[in-house]
């Protein structure tokens, strides 16, 4: 028992239990897998290495860890219409590599939405891999509405003619128009390169428009509204096959996670049924009444609102940073993330925004009219901040409420 070997671990793993159990998760990138992906995961596949890919290991014995991953292979390029799926790769920033380094060479340059309007670090952030490896422009949001001005991103495009065009999000809560980022592409002859690691189940449920049968590349991670376990994936055009799949091994990975590709596969199979879909529209039900809770309040929304699973708030006209809201409201068990906004004029360490998702709670199983207690509890921690005693009240409520929501109930 890993109590009686180890009870530091033991002890983090049941106050981490407890926390998840008592707690308000509103980080629209965490999510709570099925039991059986969970399953899979602390499975019996974790003992075995397979570098290579099924049919061609440079390890012997592999011949269930191949079914494993031809499956998670055929559903994941089922689930979104793809002509080739890699499986691999560890995480969706190695999936983003993967995609860079089949086709750009170091000093190519890329253009991408900056992370002040909700891009990802990834998508060429100086400090990161592919701000170093890969020169970087970046396209902004219009300063008025929020959104992104692809007129913009076309007079960029052309002045700038880059090599690779990315566009998808880490938070922005619009529509993106993938058929103008492709025609944008085409026209200044780049490659095209959609990251929807955050959208990726709401485009399986047909709640967002897909960019697979357009872009050159398709990465995303496969938790966040995918639901499923902690890891990569990259779609592409038949054509970029060979190069994607050299890219990942022998290129920038060895041995592939069998565990995590095995709960990967269930989970795309999951991803099929009624209820998945069922569960992406209750996502976005949920996170449009709760941002209009918060405009009730006379919280201001980046953008005015929000089509997707997540919005972010501008935190300027109430006093704090995004980074004290968020301790703030971690100390009564309400668990966000600080954000910029678009202009923001703090740095990323410390934020004007909060940025609120939908997909845990919904997983929970909480629906719109408890949106409104969420939005209570929030605005009243906020404006009672320096009374303990309110704040000690609303701790109890929402750890009542929480427990009425269990992760996952008895069966």
């Amino acid at each position: 028992m890993l109590k009686d070997i180890d009870k530091e671990l033991y002890n983090a793993l049941i106050c981490e239990q407890e926390k998840q159990r008592d707690t308000i998760g509103l980080i629209p990138s965490e999510n709570i897998v099925s039991r059986n992906v969970l399953k899979l995961m602390g499975s019996i596949f974790t003992n075995k290495y397979a570098e290579g890919y099924p049919g061609k290991r440079y390890y012997g014995g592999c011949r269930f860890v191949d079914e494993v991953e031809r499956l998670a292979i055929k559903r994941s390029c089922m689930l979104f219409g793809a002509e080739h799926s890699n499986v691999q790769p560890h995480s969706g920033s190695q999936a983003n590599m993967a995609a860079y380094f089949s086709v750009l060479k170091p000093g190519d340059k890329i253009l991408a939405m900056d992370m002040l309007a909700g891009g990802h670090l990834t998508h060429g952030l100086k400090v990161n891999f592919s701000g170093i490896f890969y020169q970087s422009v970046f396209y902004n949001v219009d300063r008025d509405t929020e959104t992104i001005d692809y007129d913009r991103v076309r007079e960029i495009a052309l002045k700038e003619k880059p090599k690779m065009i990315i566009c998808g999000a880490s938070s922005y809560s619009r529509i993106i128009d993938f058929q103008r980022f492709y025609s944008i592409a085409r026209e200044v002859n780049a490659y095209l390169l959609a990251d929807i690691a955050h959208i990726a189940g709401l485009v399986v449920a047909n709640l967002h428009p897909s960019p697979v049968h357009l872009a050159d590349f398709v990465t995303s991670t496969t938790h966040k509204t995918l639901r499923g376990p902690r890891g990569g994936l990259v779609l592409c055009k038949q054509e970029y096959s060979n190069k994607l799949d050299s890219s990942i091994i022998p290129g920038i990975q060895g041995g592939p996670l069998m565990h995590i590709i095995a709960a990967k596969a269930l989970a795309f199979k999951e991803a099929m049924s009624p209820d998945f879909f069922k569960y992406q529209k209750q996502i976005i039900k949920n996170c449009k009444r709760l941002c209009e809770e918060f405009k009730n309040r006379n919280y201001r929304i980046v953008s005015g609102g929000t089509d997707n699973h997540l919005f972010v708030i501008d935190l300027r006209n109430k006093g704090i940073t995004g980074d004290e809201y968020e301790k703030l409201l971690e100390d009564v068990g309400i668990i966000t993330n600080k954000n910029l906004i678009p202009y923001d004029p703090h740095p990323p360490s410390i934020t004007s925004g909060l940025r609120i998702g939908t997909p845990l709670i919904t997983s929970r199983g909480m629906k719109e009219d408890d949106m409104a207690l969420i939005a209570d509890w929030m605005d009243e921690t906020l404006k009672n901040r320096e009374n303990k005693k309110v704040l000690k009240d609303i701790a109890k409520k929402v750890r009542r409420f929480a427990r009425e929501f269990p992760i996952y109930p008895s069966s």
